[in-house]
């Protein structure tokens, strides 16, 4: 049986972040992700805030910066706001951690899927090429999405979703705002529009309890678009896949896992952003690994505490709002202005008290 000191399921920037910080702490690191390359297919709109920006800076990941957003309501009305940050390559930011953890002496392995878990005697089964390998660890990581198979294997509770659904198309001139459509014809969501250099993801995300199709309202966005001359008619790429809304897990820590990132819960329930959230909860839970293994035993429980000081607020506020957004979903006031205010960060309604 392979022995590690830390094994980490899902190399996305929070695995990537856990097994960085944790192989410079110089701890023996296998990191497993079941995709045949890092950070691919990519599932994200890959917008970054300002503060990432150390993150943006290895070769390939920047595309370009965004200043300011437009939240356009059911009305046609339209607020600006200031929303600055970056563009990226997402698939090349993930890539560029994992690098990191590399070199630090962490080893990876991709094409590699936890198919089992003794999480008492802290076993884990691998299937890779065809194969089954057993790992012992001390400190395991979860950092493997909103469907996350460790959580399963745990008999944790399932976290709640949303879909997704995007497109990459051309970009007919350049563009530094994101673009936000609040509107009924995606409840649980919204529509966005995120500028790359000469193309842009155009997406949107529905809670599938109100709206099973993605394809028709993304589409009839798309065609908009081409009318207006914003985008071209050509769709690059597609892709989509779940984001986690309900808030954060009852618990982070789980014996000897620490859980990170989406994994987590940590993504916020409102925008969906996620990345900022993955690699601070992962660079933490690295470190904790490691000083939990150094002899601290509050370690974990720290790691608890800082990550709920740090996100908690700020998901329970968006959390609260999903839930009265969801009251009103496919109704007339679901097409009134003022509601899709309260829901929208934008909006100095989002951060005032809810009607009662």
């Amino acid at each position: 049986m392979k022995r590690v000191q830390l094994l980490v399921v899902g190399l996305g920037p929070g695995g990537a972040s856990a097994a960085r910080v944790a192989a410079q702490a110089g701890l023996e690191v296998l990191g497993i992700d079941r995709n045949r390359r890092i950070g691919e297919p990519v599932q994200c709109a890959e917008f970054i805030p300002m503060p990432m920006g150390a993150y943006a800076k290895p070769e390939g990941v920047l595309h370009q910066r965004v200043t300011g957003m437009k939240s356009i309501l059911p009305s046609g009305a339209r607020h600006d706001s200031e929303f600055p940050g970056y563009m990226i390559d997402r698939a090349r930011f993930d890539q560029a951690i994992a690098e990191q953890a590399e070199a630090a002496g962490a080893t990876l392995w991709t094409h590699t899927r936890l198919i089992g878990l003794d999480a008492e005697a802290r076993v884990a089964t691998l299937s890779r090429d065809g194969e089954e390998i057993e790992v012992g660890y001390e400190v395991l990581v979860a950092a493997d999405g909103p469907h996350s198979p460790v959580a399963a294997q745990m008999k944790l509770p399932p976290l709640k979703v949303v879909q997704t659904r995007q497109y990459t198309v051309p970009l007919l001139k350049p563009y530094v705002d994101t673009d936000i459509w609040l509107s009924d014809d995606f409840p649980g969501g919204y529509a966005w529009l995120f500028p790359k250099g000469e193309l842009a993801n155009l997406g949107l995300g529905a809670d599938k309890r109100f709206e099973d199709n993605l394809k028709e309202p993304l589409e009839s966005l798309h065609r908009q678009l081409v009318r207006e001359g914003l985008v071209g008619e050509q769709i690059l790429y597609r892709t989509g896949g779940a984001i986690p809304v309900g808030g954060l897990r009852e618990f982070l820590v789980v014996g000897r896992c620490l859980f990170v990132g989406d994994a987590a819960g940590l993504t916020h329930p409102i925008t969906g952003g996620g990345i900022s959230a993955a690699v601070v909860s992962g660079e933490r839970a690295g470190q904790a690994a490691a000083e939990y293994l150094a002899g601290d035993e509050e370690a974990f429980e720290d790691y608890e505490e800082d990550v709920r000081d740090q996100f908690e607020t700020t998901i329970a506020r968006a959390v609260e709002r999903r839930l009265y957004l969801e009251q009103h979903w496919r109704t007339v006031a679901a097409n009134e202005d003022v509601m899709m205010r309260r829901g929208w960060i934008a909006f100095d309604e989002y951060f005032s008290p809810l009607p009662h």
